[in-house]
């Protein structure tokens, strides 16, 4: 079962390049797998039956208690089969449904934007890969038997869902479905998370076996059963949640088909099932259970008799048989319990049976409304005979599975209804009125489908002309409806099969008796008074139905869930909206004046709160500090006073420049390099975008309320004065910061202290802090770019075209236009800063051009050594960045933006995700070992040639920040000096041309 659930992880990789060269072919081969794992399970039948359960495991996370775990008992069983089977067959049936349509160039099913090179409509590459993931954490939700990895398998569908449902991106309903269905099962899936975790915390272990053999009770357990039951009941689409299926059937049938009626809305189906026998008996779950799936039962059915779209028929048809196996399933106990796996395993044949049918007349016909369809039956016989079947196993009809869980599920109800069972009575009344309803639904759905229709004044209509389809397009839904003829057959095998399910739930209900014999599934009971009930419900339902035919109905409610959901995105925009104007208003003094407030109202509080002050003073540590730090104060008091905005950057970077030698004064040289790296790269930043602002401060915006910036200013600097003294003297233990050079070493297999801390010890921090910096990066970004980030510079740097004639000179572009170059170089070597010879001559600087030319290549063979000598000596992945992105400022500063696209010929992206992909991967990998996450691993080999070579994996990690810090230094290059200097130069030369106009 790993096996299977580590190749389901790895092959939906693949699928993508097979799609790409065989087209829709690719579906048979992503059909093996699943497959796979039906033969699998199917093969474990003998030991599930026996009793015997298979149990695979495999330590995940030690250190939390989590596992890899694959637990295969008889729920686990019936669910494996019906998510691979099911799956399997409808990636057979993917392969006719994407097929090309015949002298179309996207087809009905593609994505609105052409084929692909094998005639297979776009997007089916993604599609056909994500389906197979799909199944794949299907898979593993319903096996696993950690409930934490539950809910991680829970999230999964939720997202690939999300994929899934918008297929056809390029339509906004496609588009407002996925995003509903995934806020709705997401937040839904937070909310069960939150159970889990009181679960597990209550229980002292994650397994669901154990919790569920412990049976734990209290008040914190009836709340984790709350918080859980709005999971379940939000992925299945239990009322108040039911909304999100309906406008769902927005993606491709195949999708409606497997994930809507045999997969995704089944994981609540199948959480419930799995806990309703231990703990149906807590006070809150009959009542949100019954209650919910009677009502979710009769609304979904009602308004299901309202559509005149085939597939929205369904759709309400699942809302409401969702609803039936919420309260049979729910019920728990041992009677409902068999009836209702039993109705599980028939509504996963008959549904998506039924959806790939709409699929077969969609793809057909290019409709799915009813008013539009007359006289199919006729020409498409097989196709009705299999749907009608399908829908005599939906309505309960003898000899189909349908008929035979009916009919437990009544018998089961009832007995709890007649022996004074509150619940019973509720569940049983719900479920008799629910299967009118289904009778009624199901006879539109045919009618709909397959009948001759008459118009207003009874004539007949017109039959719709029916292209037959392929006999492969046929298969699927011809194999799953047959499939519930069979399963009815063999009712009695199944009693035996699912009967090891049922034992775990209690016989009855508190307060009832236990009844003398237990139900057991069989195709014939005799003439029982659930066979008299359900044939009264199918009666009941004809009539129902031939009403409906006439006369319009309406909704049940006067307004829907949906209403609501969009009204609260509404609600939302608008709120986000007023607080955005209410606190965002355009005045970064405002905004920083507000952070120091809270920070001198706050730390101030506690300190006159708290206790007394233990301080230790020392005037100062080395004589370094005596000099330096009146210089530092005496800047940053004149950078205030200063009336220039370059002066006044230059003395703040004062400050910084004293805290590099007060760090290399302390011992702390990889800081002290660190600090003057990143002084400069700042002071840079600077320079680049004071060129755009008026030179000189006050110019436009004077500055206001200096008396009270003065104020808070002082107020900040004395409180955090006072918290460091405080903080010097609040230690009680000794300092662990003593043992850091013996764990960097022990631990880190290093001797910089600092680089360890960051890539090893302390990995996690820089993990954050490196998604900081592409923030960073993307909002400075962001701001600068209009319409597109891609870097286009690359392509202007090509080498100067050469000439025949020395009489004629080449043009080359400047920042005044094109101009005549002013030397012929027709037989010159093209010149190495290249970007040079497109700036003005009057800003080129040859002496400039020619230290570049001696030293970028070195000082990118420094950066790299700083990279990798980080471990033992100052630098590390930090440091090395910032000097490789100070060599890409040289170049720029020499030879302009089109320079800097010579220099760096690739996107500043690529290089943010690059690095960020290393440093996440860093932290995955160790996982798949078993180890902890940044878990770092020490080679050590000895070579003749070369000698004694360490390495430590934590230097990937080091790469990975390398990469991110240069993509960051190169993301401020390209915006605020290149594109700032686009910009720049289409304004001068617009101003020219009016000038000249």
């Amino acid at each position: 079962m790993l096996i299977l659930l580590g190749a389901f992880a790895v092959m939906p990789i693949l699928v993508p390049w097979l799609v790409g060269r065989i087209g829709a072919r690719a579906f048979f081969v992503t059909a093996l797998l699943p497959l796979a794992a039906f033969a699998q399970a199917a093969i474990q039948t003998p030991a599930v039956m026996a009793g015997e359960i298979p149990y695979e495991t495999y330590a995940w996370i030690p250190a939390l208690g989590i596992d890899l775990s694959m637990r295969m008992d008889t729920l686990g069983w019936v669910m494996a089969l019906i998510v691979t089977g099911v799956g399997a067959l409808v990636m057979l049936y993917c392969r006719w449904y994407f097929r090309p349509s015949a002298g179309s160039g996207t087809g009905k099913t593609g994505s609105g934007t052409g084929k692909t090179g094998s005639g297979t409509p776009d997007g089916v590459c993604q599609f056909a890969a994500v389906l197979l993931a799909f199944a794949g954490a299907m898979y593993g939700l319903v096996l696993t038997d950690d409930i934490v990895v539950l809910v991680m398998f829970w999230e999964v569908t939720s997202v690939l869902s999300y994929l899934l449902i918008g297929y056809y991106h390029r339509r906004g309903a496609s588009r407002r479905a996925a995003l509903q269905a995934l806020l709705v099962t997401t937040l839904g899936g937070l909310v069960m998370l939150i159970g889990v975790v009181l679960m597990v915390v209550e229980a002292g272990t994650s397994s669901l076996s154990a919790i569920l053999a412990e049976a734990p009770t209290g008040p914190v357990v009836d709340a984790a059963l709350i918080l859980i039951l709005v999971g379940a009941l939000s992925k299945s689409a239990i009322f108040p949640f039911h909304f999100w299926l309906p406008g769902a059937m927005a993606a491709p049938t195949p999708v409606s088909a497997y994930l809507h009626a045999a997969a995704m809305v089944k994981a609540g189906i199948y959480l419930i099932a799995r806990l309703a026998p231990v703990f149906a008996v807590a006070p809150t779950w009959r009542p949100i259970v019954v209650s919910l799936g009677v009502f979710t039962m009769l609304l979904g059915g009602w308004q299901a008799l309202r559509e005149t779209d085939l597939k929205r028929i369904l759709a309400f048809g699942t809302v409401s048989q969702l609803g039936l196996l919420a309260v049979v399933l729910g019920f728990g106990t041992q009677d409902a319990a068999l009836a209702g796996l039993a109705l599980l395993i028939g509504h996963a044949l008959f549904k998506s049976s039924l959806f790939l049918v709409v699929g077969v007349i969609d793809r057909q016909l290019s409709t799915r409304d009813i008013r539009e369809l007359s006289g199919v039956a006729r020409q498409a016989p097989v196709l009705t005979v299999f749907s009608g079947i399908a829908v005599a196993s939906m309505i309960g009809i003898i000899p189909t599975i349908g008929f035979v869980a009916k009919e437990g599920a009544l018998t089961a109800l009832l007995y709890e209804a007649t022996h004074g069972s509150v619940w019973g009575i509720v569940a049983f009344s719900g479920v008799v009125l629910g299967s009118v309803l289904t009778a009624a639904y199901g006879l539109r759905f045919l009618w709909g489908a397959f009948a001759t229709k008459r118009d207003a004044v009874g004539s007949r209509l017109p039959d719709t002309e029916w292209p037959d389809p392929p006999i492969g397009f046929l298969s699927a839904p011809v194999v799953l409806s047959g499939l519930t003829v069979v399963a009815g057959i063999a009712a009695s095998w199944l009693d035996e099969a699912l009967a090891p399910y049922a034992e775990t739930a209690p016989a009855s209900t508190p307060g009832v008796p236990a009844p003398e014999h237990a139900a057991h599934l069989a195709l014939w009971h005799g003439f029982e008074p659930a066979l008299w009930i359900s044939l009264l419900t199918i009666a009941a339902g004809v009539g129902v139905f031939a009403y409906t035919r006439r006369a319009a109905i309406d909704r049940i409610l006067p307004f829907g869930a949906g209403e609501i959901y969009n009204a609260t995105l509404r609600g939302v925009a608008r709120l986000s909206v007023f607080t955005t104007s209410l606190t965002q208003r355009g005045s970064l003094p405002v905004y920083v004046g507000t952070i120091f407030l809270v920070f001198v109202a706050a730390e101030g509080t506690v300190l006159i709160a708290g206790d007394e002050w233990r301080a230790e003073f020392e005037a100062y540590q080395t004589p370094a500090q005596l000099l330096v730090a009146p210089l530092m104060i005496v800047a940053g008091v004149i950078a205030t006073r200063a009336r220039k905005r370059y002066t006044g950057v230059v003395l703040v970077s004062v400050t910084g420049l004293g805290m590099v030698v007060l760090f290399a004064t302390s011992g702390a040289p990889d800081l002290a390099l660190t600090q003057i790296l990143v002084e400069t790269v700042t002071l840079v930043a600077f320079a680049l975008v004071l060129r755009r602002i008026p030179s000189r401060l006050g110019e436009h915006n004077a500055s206001v309320a200096p008396i009270a910036r003065a104020v808070l200013g002082i107020a900040v600097g004395l409180t955090m004065a006072v918290v460091a003294l405080v903080a010097t003297g609040a230690r009680t233990d000794p300092s662990i910061a003593t043992q850091w050079t013996e764990l960097a070493y022990e631990l880190g297999h290093g001797k910089n202290v600092v680089n360890v801390a960051l890539v090893d010890l302390r990995g996690w921090d820089t993990m954050g802090e490196l998604s900081v910096l592409i923030v960073a990066a993307t909002g400075v970004a962001s701001l600068v770019f209009v319409t597109h980030r891609a870097d286009t510079l690359s392509s202007l740097t090509a080498p100067l075209p050469r000439v025949a004639s020395r009489t004629r000179r080449p043009l080359v572009e400047t920042e005044d236009g094109v101009r005549p170059q002013t030397a012929d170089l027709s037989h010159r070597p093209r010149a190495w800063l290249v970007g040079g010879q497109r700036v003005r001559p009057e800003n080129r600087s040859i002496m400039l051009e020619v230290i570049v030319r001696i030293l970028f290549h070195t000082i990118i063979v420094v950066s790299l050594f700083v990279l990798f000598a980080g471990h033992n000596l100052p630098g590390g992945g930090f440091a090395g960045g910032l000097v490789a992105g100070m060599a890409l400022v040289m170049r720029y500063v020499a030879g302009g933006r089109y320079e800097l696209g010579a220099a760096a010929p690739t996107d500043a992206g690529r290089l943010l995700g690059v690095g960020m992909t290393i440093a996440v991967s860093c932290a995955i990998v160790p996982l798949l070992f078993g180890a902890p996450p940044l878990k770092s691993a020490f080679v050590e080999v000895e070579l003749e040639a070369i000698g004694h070579i360490e390495f430590v994996t934590s230097t990937i990690f080091d790469i990975g920040v390398y990469l991110v810090v240069i993509g960051l230094v190169l993301d401020v290059l390209r915006s605020l000096g290149a594109e700032v200097d686009r910009q720049t130069q289409e304004l001068r030369s617009a101003r020219a041309g009016a000038g000249a106009a």
